[in-house]
């Protein structure tokens, strides 16, 4: 294995042999291989180095990621990576910062900090890792699991409809979302690379297959059910299926037809939203920081004297 966050040498290009570690603990066919890829390769195009480089994951399959990729890492616990993520980028903004989250950790346990990370638009990429399922522990209902489909925990099919995350994100006042998934390699990496270069938190949404319990979803065969948002502000069709399915105009500051796409049945990938002009909460707090008048300790404390 290599140096952990070891800089390279003057001159040498990142590699996604630099960024590699151990040998990924995933299931043969595992949508997380192709997401830890097109993530690699990402950090590769851009030259990101790895010592400026922070993941933060939660619980899930996707909790992993850290552990994979050459640079600095947090495995949090259940549902509290935002809450990590937060202090890192209000304490080191000078650090690429990168959230993990499965839809089970983001929108079940982790709901809460979701929301007010998407309120407090703090800088970082946050990558829902969606196969719609709890798959580490076997097979039960997530938050996104459609509705009727047989899990362990209710074997008779999934009671509720399912949270759709582009609206969550949308509806709770993301200044960045966009949709790709982990069949699209190219589409990926530029949705990152857009992700990446927005200021605020960017909220990318990657379906993900489950081929161990859940192989008849998302199928990867066709584009019958999927179609593109494009847009010279926005993510470029994937190449290998731009004659195959339908390709959409869709401005990425119109928030209302944003909202439209998303409540479609249909499927899209691209970027449905974009606002460059939203403040964001950790550049405030320093700011703050940086205009606080200093106080004599021993004055504060005498004010509490009885």
């Amino acid at each position: 294995m290599p140096e952990l966050h070891e800089k390279a040498p003057a001159g040498a290009p990142l590699t996604v042999k630099d960024l590699n570690t151990e040998n990924p603990r995933w299931c043969v066919g595992c949508g997380d291989f192709g997401v830890l890829m097109g993530f690699k390769r990402f950090l590769v195009e851009e030259q990101i180095p790895p010592h400026e480089t922070v993941n933060v994951s939660g619980i899930g399959c996707s909790g992993r990621v850290p552990f994979y990729v050459n640079t600095y890492g947090v495995h949090a616990i259940h549902g509290r990576p935002i809450t990590i993520a937060m202090g890192v980028a209000l304490a080191r903004p000078d650090l690429k910062l990168f959230i993990h989250a499965g839809d089970g950790d983001a929108l079940s346990i982790g709901g809460n900090h979701l929301v007010h990370g998407i309120h407090k638009n703090f800088n970082c990429v946050f990558i829902l890792y969606d196969n719609q399922l709890y798959a580490l522990t076997k097979s039960q209902s997530s938050p996104t699991t459609r509705k009727g489909h047989p899990t362990n925990t209710q074997p008779q099919g999934t009671a509720l409809d399912p949270i759709a995350p582009i609206r969550f994100a949308l509806g709770i006042g993301a200044s960045f979302v966009a949709a790709t998934a982990d069949w699209l390699p190219d589409h990926m990496v530029n949705t990152l690379k857009v992700a990446y270069a927005h200021k605020g938190f960017s909220f990318v949404h990657v379906l993900q297959r489950c081929p161990h319990f859940d192989p008849e979803n998302f199928d990867n065969k066709t584009s019958a059910w999927f179609s593109f948002l494009t847009h010279e502000k926005g993510i470029p069709a994937d190449k290998r299926l731009a004659d195959k399915t339908e390709i959409v105009t869709h401005d990425p500051t119109d928030h209302e037809e944003a909202f439209r796409l998303a409540n479609s049945q249909r499927a899209y990938f691209g970027l449905f939203y974009r606002n460059p002009d939203k403040p964001c909460y950790d550049a405030m707090i320093r700011q703050r920081i940086v205009n606080a008048k200093p106080m004599s300790r021993a004055g504060i404390l005498d004010s509490y004297k009885i």
